[in-house]
Parts: structure tokens; C-alpha cells; sequence
């Protein structure tokens, strides 16, 4: 049976690799995150005199606080990997069914669609 034979899953080996890097990838988003709620407490308690400052200071503040809310995100879809590699379902396309290639999978590896499949929602929407 060749690779391209249609494969329905993932072998619990390669789930096994995947879940190595999406967990240290979990573990440096959780750290950014961390990092960024900290600034955010740092500059809440940082008493501000001049006007300008405050008003730069604000800014600051909404852009991390937007930053962190985009790292809570990319966690929650990390964690949710982790669910589907437990189910077993970890890599396959929710709109074709077929296996997402192991290389979009390294580079994004809480991906649910293939390119076809990305490709195949987007003229959907349109």
C-alpha cells in the first residue's frame, strides 16, 4: 500500500511527533502571554504625570492587551490540537476529509484545513 493510497489517519507515531511541537509551541505561547499580562499590570501601576505620556502609555497598554488576547487565542487553538490528537482526528481536513500534508502541519500546526480545503471555503464565501 503506497503512501498516497488514501490514508485516513495519521499513525499514532506521527500524532506523537505532532504533539511534541504544538506542546512546546503551547509552552512559548503561554510564556508570550504571560509576558504580555505582565506589561499590562506594569503599566496599570505605573503612576503617569504628563498628558502625552498617559495618552502613549494607553495606546501601549490597548496594543498588548490586543497582542495578549491574540496569544489566548493561538493557545485555545493549540489546546485544541491536542484534543483532536487524542481523538485521533489530529490532521485531517474538516472540508475534503483527506490528510493535511505534514509540512503545513510543522509549520502550523493547529491548522484544520488543507490548502484545497482553504481554498474550497474561501469561493464558498464568495
Amino acid at each position: 500500500m503506497s503512501e498516497q493510497t488514501q490514508k485516513l489517519r495519521y499513525s499514532d507515531e506521527e500524532l506523537q511527533e505532532f504533539k511534541a511541537i504544538i506542546l512546546e509551541k503551547l509552552n512559548q505561547a503561554k510564556e508570550n502571554y504571560e509576558l504580555l499580562r505582565s506589561q499590562i499590570v506594569a503599566e496599570d501601576t505605573n503612576p503617569t504625570f504628563k498628558v502625552l505620556e498617559e495618552g502613549a502609555s494607553t495606546l501601549e497598554k490597548e496594543e498588548a492587551s490586543q497582542r495578549a488576547q491574540r496569544q489566548m487565542e493561538f493557545i485555545k487553538k493549540l489546546q485544541a490540537a491536542l484534543v483532536r490528537i487524542e481523538n485521533k482526528t489530529y490532521g485531517v481536513c474538516r472540508v475534503t476529509g483527506k490528510l493535511i500534508p505534514k509540512e503545513r502541519l510543522r509549520a502550523v500546526p493547529h491548522a484544520t484545513l488543507s490548502l484545497e480545503g482553504k481554498e474550497l471555503e474561501q469561493k464558498n464565501r464568495r
